[in-house]
C-alpha cells in the first residue's frame, strides 16, 4: 500500500546550532538541546519531535532564560506545556513521576490521539495548540490549534511552532488598542519572525508541505484537520461511510439527546448497522472507514459514544499500524476529562 502522508524522522544530521542570531538559513540545522534531554522527551511520549520544537525551545529561552515555558505569558498569554514540561524538568519535581501517564497530560477532551498538545492560552476557551500528525511513527504535518470549551474543530496554523506562534500574533494584534502592549507585541513579533527566517523555516498558514498532504485526506472528519490512511492504487484501505457528514450528526444528535432509554436505543439503530459495515469493510482492508466513524464519534462528544468509538478506534489504530494511537484512545476514553488535564497537578 502507499505510504501515508507527513515527513519521516531526520536522520539528526546537521549542523549544530548556536544562538539564532547567528543561524544559517538551514532546516537541517540542529538545536542546541542535549542528546539526552531529547531522547528523554521521545522515550516518554513514545513520539519524534520535529526540530522546531527544540529551536522553539531555545528561541524562548533567549526570551527568558530562568523561565522560556513562561516567556510568552505576560506578552500574549501563552504557556508553553506537554513535552516542553519535560525540557523544563517539571516531570521531576513530581513525586510519582515514575506513574505519569503522558498519554494523558495536556490532553483536552476533543484532542484525538493525532493531536499533541505543545502551547496553551485562554483558560476559558480551553485555546491550545499542538502538533498533528497522521502517524505515531511520522513527523507532525502541522500544528493545529482548538478552543475545547467551544468544539472538536482544528484549525490548521502552520507547519511549525512558529508559524502557529506568529499567526497568533498577527491576530493578537489587530484586537489590542494599547500602545505599549502594541509595541510589545511588535516586538515579539520582530524576534520571531527573525528567528525563523534564519531557520528556515516558513511563517504561512498554508504551506505547499500542508497542501500535499491534503490531496491525500480520504475524509475531513468531524474536527476538520481531515484523516490520511495508505490506499493503494485499487483504492484499497478506505470506503466512505453510508452517510454524510450532516446525516450523522442529525443520527448522533437525536442518540444524545434522547428522552429516554427506549427512544436512544432506537436512535442508535443506523450506527449499529454502519458498524456492521465496519466490519465487512475491515475484512476487505478498508481500514479508514472504521477509522473515520469512530474519529466522528468521539469528536462528537457525547458519553453515550464511548463505548462504540472505544470498540472502533483501537481496532482501526492496531490495523493501520498505528498501535501507539490505540493506546492512547483507549486511556483517554477512560479518563475523558474536560478540566485536570495537567498530570504533573493531578
Amino acid at each position: 500500500m502507499a505510504g501515508c502522508g507527513g515527513r519521516r524522522r531526520p536522520g539528526g544530521q546537521g549542523q549544530q546550532c548556536g544562538k539564532t542570531g547567528d543561524v544559517k538559513k538551514s532546516k537541517s540545522c540542529k538545536a542546541d538541546v542535549p542528546t539526552e534531554l531529547r531522547k528523554e522527551v521521545e522515550s516518554h511520549y513514545k513520539l519524534s519531535m520535529p526540530e522546531d520544537f527544540y529551536h522553539f525551545w531555545k528561541f524562548c529561552e533567549e526570551l527568558d532564560p530562568e523561565k522560556p515555558a513562561d516567556s510568552l505569558s505576560t506578552s500574549v498569554g501563552l504557556r508553553l506545556v506537554g513535552p516542553y514540561d519535560i525540557l523544563a524538568g517539571k516531570h521531576k519535581m513530581k513525586k510519582s513521576s515514575a506513574s505519569l501517564n503522558f498519554n494523558l497530560h495536556w490532553r483536552f477532551y476533543y484532542d484525538p490521539p493525532e493531536f499533541q498538545t505543545i502551547i496553551i492560552g485562554d483558560n476559558r476557551t480551553q485555546f491550545h495548540m499542538g502538533y498533528f500528525r497522521d502517524s505515531p511513527d511520522e513527523l507532525p504535518v502541522c500544528v493545529g490549534t482548538n478552543e475545547a470549551k467551544k468544539s472538536c474543530v482544528i484549525v490548521q496554523n502552520g507547519e511549525n511552532v512558529f508559524a502557529a506562534v506568529k499567526l497568533f500574533l498577527m491576530k493578537k494584534l489587530k484586537e489590542v488598542t494599547d500602545r505599549k502592549k502594541t509595541s510589545l507585541l511588535k516586538d515579539l513579533d520582530h524576534r520571531l519572525t527573525a528567528a525563523a527566517g534564519s531557520l528556515g523555516f516558513a511563517l504561512e498558514q498554508r504551506t505547499a508541505r500542508m497542501a500535499q498532504r491534503d490531496r491525500k485526506v480520504v475524509a475531513k472528519t468531524f474536527h476538520g484537520a481531515g484523516m490520511v490512511v495508505p490506499v493503494d492504487k485499487n483504492d484499497v484501505g478506505y470506503r466512505e461511510l453510508p452517510e454524510t457528514d450532516a446525516n450523522l450528526r442529525r443520527i448522533c444528535r437525536a442518540v444524545a439527546e434522547a428522552p429516554n432509554d427506549e427512544e436512544r436505543l432506537r436512535a442508535f439503530a443506523p450506527l449499529q448497522e454502519m458498524t456492521t459495515f465496519v466490519q465487512f469493510a475491515n475484512d476487505e482492508c478498508d481500514y479508514g472507514m472504521g477509522l473515520e466513524l469512530g474519529v466522528d464519534l468521539f469528536c462528537y462528544g457525547s458519553h453515550y459514544f464511548h463505548k462504540v468509538a472505544g470498540q472502533l478506534l483501537p481496532l482501526a489504530y492496531n490495523l493501520l499500524k498505528r498501535n501507539l494511537f490505540a493506546e492512547i484512545i483507549e486511556d483517554h476514553l477512560a479518563n475523558r476529562n474536560r478540566e485536570n488535564i495537567d498530570q504533573l497537578t493531578a
